[in-house]
């Protein structure tokens, strides 16, 4: 019986003359790599919190929080919504690595209130195949933002929930706000 070989695949990249944006960018990583040095951290947060937010490039999280590296664990996604592979991360971020904090952030022009669940019907005509995940579009974000912080306080997998709070940034101020949860 022969030893399987195992062979280096060379890793795609464009044409010359052809740059992408991923070649831009692993470029980037290189001169940043030249400098790293190991800061030293395990993956626990500093801070003891999650940062559920939105995925919008607007929003540079870390500066609008005065967070450090180290400091958070930070879950984004489209509209910043609950979802159930949000709770998957939360979960994993409380019970494994000691997260007890939890901050929800939406904000103000979010993509997701222009949309709706008809967007996945408009997937299926195109590719063939209805998407098993649900679009979370959402037409109020202060109460899409209370429907989250439910979400996280009634999880059964969340041992922490005493401290979630949720907020709405304001993409041409930079500010927060809190949005009550009873309101």
């Amino acid at each position: 019986m022969s030893t399987p070989v195992t062979r280096f695949v060379q890793p795609s990249r464009s044409a010359p003359g052809t740059e992408t944006v991923i070649d831009r960018l692993v470029e980037s990583n290189r001169a940043y790599a030249a400098g790293f040095a190991d800061p030293g951290m395990d993956a626990r947060p500093v801070q003891r919190v999650a940062v559920v937010a939105c995925m919008d490039a607007r929003i540079d999280l870390h500066a609008a929080l005065g967070l450090e590296l180290g400091d958070c664990h930070t879950v984004r996604n489209a509209g910043g919504v609950v979802t159930d592979d949000t709770i998957r991360s939360l979960t994993i971020s409380q019970r494994a690595l000691g997260t007890r904090s939890v901050i929800l952030i939406h904000h103000t022009g979010c993509g997701l209130q222009s949309l709706t669940e008809d967007f996945r019907h408009e997937l299926e005509m195109e590719v063939g195949q209805r998407p098993a995940w649900a679009v979370e579009a959402f037409a109020d974000v202060d109460q899409d933002v209370r429907q989250s912080m439910q979400r996280v306080r009634t999880s059964p997998f969340l041992p922490h929930t005493e401290d979630v709070r949720g907020f709405v940034f304001d993409v041409t101020t930079g500010l927060l706000r809190e949005i009550d949860p009873q309101s």
